[in-house]
């Protein structure tokens, strides 16, 4: 069974000969988690029309190509995400590839700031004056990255998400072709976002929003009109907006649609292509109305939500689709809607001020140290409750005590539906 790297290192057919589809979309995703500062062209300066006019007459003078990025002095600190060898492995792949290694790449930003809880960046991909993919970089290992998003529990719009709006209203006019907007985790979330908050000539240049196992929204923040009102924008169709845009849902009822989606290799015709894996942990995070495909993965847990993990069809053509998300995906997005209902924002505020009070006082340094090692996570648990002061550790204690009982009693109620079929 293929996966990700056997795509990227064996496919040979290039963009003529093979339209761009969603394993393309994962592909470019990742290879925003390549560090482009210096090589890549910044957005250009240039005023809209003289900008694209420009691109429309010559093509390849528009950013670089892969390969200029294959500099080993800038190695060191180029490649971020849980697993930076991935993406240093990839950067290779991308370089040799026929399929990849004649895109252009421009329009490199990227925001860090700690102190306004900001980690952004953005990155363009171009296909001569066929297409472009503005491609939104997902969560670094940083602290700030990873508070930025717990941020979205309760805030309208985290400041990535209005440098995202920023960035594509500033690309779009400047790009010929069709339009293509996506990410993985956090980058999803910042496509779609920057889609439904952008302009209306920013938003009609849009083909496809591509979400890969990406968090939602706050409970409120978009209704299922919004999302049916960005496919007429974009153009999906004129006869039914609902079936342009999937059967939208604003209540917890269903994550995802019923069948997978028909035919590998086929788009469907919602202009919003949200792909998550089986076992989605990520993914099913917060609320977005717009059905999900769910994929196969051959990995466990958390470590579905890397892409490279994502079965391929042996004709190389899409993902393979699974029968259906997981019991266990669907109850934590349940779980956690609840219990996120039940607080307000200022009370939401304090809970995830104290949590990473606690993370801060483990002495964990970055994601990493949580989720792939470092430290043990009971010894991590210890220093947190033992360096934490005691207002934090009162919020959090009865914040992570609420959840606990919400999901004891989902349990429970669903083993009483299983024996009595209630």
């Amino acid at each position: 069974m293929p996966y990700l790297f056997d795509y990227v290192e064996h496919e040979l057919a290039t963009f003529n000969q093979k339209p761009f589809g969603p394993v393309d979309a994962a592909v470019l995703s990742q290879a925003c988690m390549i560090d482009g500062a210096g090589v890549v062209p910044e957005p250009s300066a240039l005023p809209s029309l003289i900008d694209r006019a420009v691109t429309l007459l010559a093509p390849d003078s528009r950013g670089v190509t892969f390969a200029n990025l294959m500099r080993s002095e800038l190695f060191e600190g180029m490649f971020t995400g849980l697993v930076p060898d991935d993406i240093r492995r990839l950067l290779m792949a991308l370089a040799a590839s026929p399929r990849y290694r004649d895109l252009r790449l421009c329009g490199y930003r990227s925001v860090f700031d700690e102190a306004s809880r900001t980690q952004f960046a953005a990155t363009t991909f171009t296909w001569r004056n066929a297409f472009s993919f503005v491609g939104f970089r997902g969560t670094d290992v940083s602290a700030t990255g990873w508070r930025e998003n717990f941020d979205m529990a309760y805030m309208d719009e985290v400041p990535a998400q209005g440098l995202a709006r920023e960035y594509l209203e500033h690309m779009a006019s400047r790009l010929p072709g069709e339009l293509h907007v996506g990410g993985h985790s956090k980058g999803g979330n910042l496509a779609l976002y920057a889609a439904l908050t952008c302009s209306a000539g920013a938003c009609e240049r849009i083909s496809r929003v591509w979400c890969l196992d990406a968090p939602g929204f706050r409970a409120g923040r978009f209704a299922a009109e919004d999302f049916t009102r960005l496919a007429l924008r974009a153009g999906a169709g004129d006869e039914d907006p609902a079936a342009n845009a999937g059967t939208l849902r604003g209540d917890d009822a269903a994550l995802v649609t019923d069948t997978p989606t028909a035919g590998a290799g086929t788009l469907r015709a919602c202009e919003i292509e949200r792909i998550i894996p089986q076992d989605s942990l990520v993914g099913v995070l917060l609320e977005c109305p717009v059905p999900a495909r769910v994929v196969r993965s051959n990995a466990q847990g958390l470590m579905q939500h890397s892409v490279f993990t994502w079965e391929i069809a042996d004709d190389r053509s899409d993902f393979v689709d699974a029968e259906r998300l997981g019991e266990g995906s669907q109850a934590l997005h349940d779980v956690l809607a609840e219990w996120l209902g039940g607080m307000d924002d200022e009370r939401c505020e304090q809970v995830v001020d104290a949590l990473f009070a606690a993370l801060g006082a483990s002495g964990a340094r970055d994601a990493r140290d949580v989720f792939l090692g470092g430290k043990a996570f009971p010894q991590l648990a210890s220093d947190a409750v033992r360096n934490l002061d005691e207002a934090s550790r009162d919020v959090l204690g009865t914040a992570l005590g609420d959840l606990a009982a919400i999901a004891a009693r989902r349990a429970g109620r669903d083993l009483v539906a299983a024996i009595f079929g209630e």
